[in-house]
């Protein structure tokens, strides 16, 4: 857990979390990473995100009412967090017109980042 605070922000896999973890623990294995990432996952302490790369990634949980939005780079990987809540309208418009309640969302934006355009 030390290592998703001290990268709060950041959208770490399983893999580089075992990478920084491996410098302080040499004898954890790559499968403990794993179970404990999906037993912090199953209790609410991390977000698990797909960015449709092959591997999950993780972020701290933040107990708030504004679900952020991302934007991944299909060259490099790299994901930046929009912040401005892009759906708020969208979703009260929804929710009326079709008598539904709807308690999360979640939205990706696939491109190219400055440095892979450039």
């Amino acid at each position: 857990m030390d290592v998703i605070i001290a990268n709060e922000g950041k959208h770490l896999s399983a893999e580089e979390i075992y990478e920084m973890v491996k410098n302080n623990c040499p004898d954890i294995g790559l499968a403990t990473v794993y179970r404990t990432m999906q037993i912090l996952d199953e209790a609410g302490m991390v977000y698990k995100h797909n960015f449709d790369d092959g591997r999950s990634r993780y972020e701290l949980y933040h107990d708030e009412d504004h679900q952020h939005h991302h934007l991944i780079c299909i060259n490099c990987g790299k994901v930046v967090e929009v912040e401005e809540d892009l759906l708020e309208q969208l979703e009260h418009e929804v929710e009326s017109k079709y008598d539904f309640s709807i308690i999360n969302h979640n939205l990706k934006f696939f491109g190219y980042c400055r440095e892979c355009r450039d």
